[in-house]
């Protein structure tokens, strides 16, 4: 049986509350993607940027495996996850960037 690398981290009490995010802006140039998250809520004009990841396209990639995996699972635990107004066209990106 194979072992899983294991990364012990460290999170210190005023990020282990974590952030809320309806909003995700997602922009990138050669060398990094920026990934801003933000709060749009009822009567704010705009919405408010709580949080900026800035990684690099390889980081960016593995994020996107990872979620891939996570939303599976998810799904297999819970059921599927609609998106309203879009039905359930949904496609996930396999790691090689096809869609299954």
């Amino acid at each position: 049986m194979e072992e899983k690398n294991q990364i012990n981290i460290e999170i210190k009490p005023e990020i282990a509350g974590g952030k809320y995010s309806n909003l995700a802006i997602i922009s990138h140039s050669h060398s990094e993607f920026v990934l801003d998250f933000a709060g749009m809520f009822p009567g704010q004009n705009k919405p408010e940027v709580v949080s900026r990841v800035i990684m690099s396209p390889e980081h960016a990639k593995r994020l996107l495996a990872a979620l891939n995996d996570n939303i599976r699972k998810y799904e297999s635990q819970f059921g599927t996850i609609e998106l309203p107004g879009q039905g359930n066209t949904y496609n996930m990106v396999n790691q090689n960037g096809t869609k299954s």
